[in-house]
């Protein structure tokens, strides 16, 4: 039996403490909110401690939302962003603590989660529920991890984040 408190509780955490609530683009709000939360997780433990939060969103992120897509009667409601946060941090691991990298990994994940090409698409629109909702995003985060890795050595490195 699901509770009236785990409906509050994927919900709040499938939108990221309502960040995903955005009345104006709640996927781009939630991609820029998940590289700021990216700082200090990188400050504190490294590219290491965010490949672990990225895990940690995905595998918490599946049951969440689909928790969260069943509490709100909606087929992968934009409003869920956990799925963001997971894509986005992956993204940016290759760009390490510069400011370029962390802008291209930015762009690279929005451009990917947006357009959906081959198996980004595939992911959204084969598979359902929480998996579905997450899995587009990661595969989306790691084809702009590789696009960052693979144009890092080109980029201007004269701004750090810190």
């Amino acid at each position: 039996m699901v509770t009236t408190f785990w409906k509050f509780a994927s919900v709040t955490l499938a939108t990221c403490l309502g960040i995903g609530r955005s009345p104006i683009a709640p996927g781009t709000v939630g991609s820029i909110a998940a590289a700021i939360v990216a700082i200090p997780i990188v400050s504190l433990g490294g590219v290491a401690a965010l490949a672990v939060a990225a895990t940690i969103a995905t595998v918490v992120g599946i049951p969440v939302a689909a928790s969260a897509e069943r509490a709100m009667n909606r087929k992968d409601p934009g409003s869920i962003v956990i799925d963001e946060f997971a894509g986005q941090w992956l993204a940016l691991l290759p760009a390490g603590v510069d400011l370029s990298g962390w802008i291209l990994g930015f762009a690279a994940f929005r451009l990917f989660d947006v357009w959906k090409p081959g198996p980004v698409g595939w992911a959204d629109r084969r598979l359902g529920g929480g998996l579905g909702i997450m899995l587009d995003d990661v595969i989306a985060g790691l084809l702009a991890a590789g696009l960052v890795a693979a144009l890092e050595p080109y980029l201007p490195t004269t701004v750090r984040l810190f």
